[in-house]
């Protein structure tokens, strides 16, 4: 596969390391960026390119993923069309970008896919949102094993693309912070801020690991660590008492409100 990355900011470049660190099948990656210094050390990869020229990324690839503010995008694809051929598939990971959008710019015979990965493609353990125009749905498998790669991936609606960015997107963020507060409360027992973090990090990732492997629903798992007037219940009412489901619900649904703002705006 050849593969053009426009756009390589936080999210691009968290792509392209993860396809890198995979490298499966991937013949040649195009990176672009208008200001190319902080990338141009990823061309020691041998069959990495970085170009501030969008064309030449483009008619040197087959796989476009695109990862430019929502802000520049409808221009560059004005700037593109003209170059986009049969052999394009073409990935969007813009927020609140829409197809019809996307569409009304390019036309609709063109392989149109919208993403919604995270920040940890760049580990490949992302949680990745696809879905399509009615052409792209010929390539939704290809752009699955693309991001399957890369963590994991599932075909959703396109009208569930707003909620699926606050639930893996920014929930990246939500859960950075729940560790954070994991590790404050490990230092106030005594352990020091490298540990506290280091066991916050490795138990969330394990209470993880367990619902994949098993398929269980979270409160089997809790129910195992459970004992009556143990010390697990206690913990956990005093948080339900302090409003943690609540205020982590409530979370969500202003970050859905938001992004939905932002969409109209």
């Amino acid at each position: 596969m050849k593969v053009a990355i426009i756009g390589a900011g936080n999210l691009g470049l968290s792509i392209a390391k993860g396809l890198l660190s995979t490298n499966d099948g991937i013949s040649s990656i195009y990176l672009t960026k208008r200001d190319i210094t902080q990338i141009k050390a990823l061309e020691s990869y041998g069959n990495v390119t970085v170009t501030k020229d969008n064309t030449e990324a483009l008619k040197n690839s087959d796989i476009i993923i695109f990862a430019v503010q929502p802000v520049h995008f409808e221009g560059l694809l004005e700037n593109l069309k003209g170059h986009f051929t049969q052999r394009h598939i073409l990935i969007s990971t813009i927020t609140g970008f829409s197809i019809d959008r996307i569409e009304k710019v390019i036309g609709k015979d063109n392989y149109i896919i919208r993403s919604m990965p995270n920040t940890a493609i760049s580990v490949g353990q992302s949680m990745t949102c696809i879905c399509g125009n009615e052409k792209g749905q010929e390539k939704i498998e290809l752009a699955r094993t693309i991001f399957n790669r890369m963590g994991h991936s599932m075909v959703i609606p396109e009208g569930q693309m707003q909620a699926a960015t606050v639930i893996c997107a920014s929930g990246i963020a939500f859960w950075m912070r729940l560790i954070r507060a994991t590790t404050q409360g490990a230092i106030q027992l005594g352990f020091d801020a490298k540990e506290a973090q280091e066991l916050a990090m490795h138990t969330c990732n394990g209470a993880a690991q367990l619902l994949i492997a098993s398929g269980n629903h979270p409160e089997e798992e809790i129910d195992r660590v459970t004992t009556p007037r143990g010390c697990t219940i206690q913990g956990l009412n005093e948080m339900e008492h302090q409003g943690l489901s609540s205020s982590l619900i409530q979370g969500i649904v202003a970050s859905y409100e938001k992004i939905n703002q932002i969409k109209r705006e």
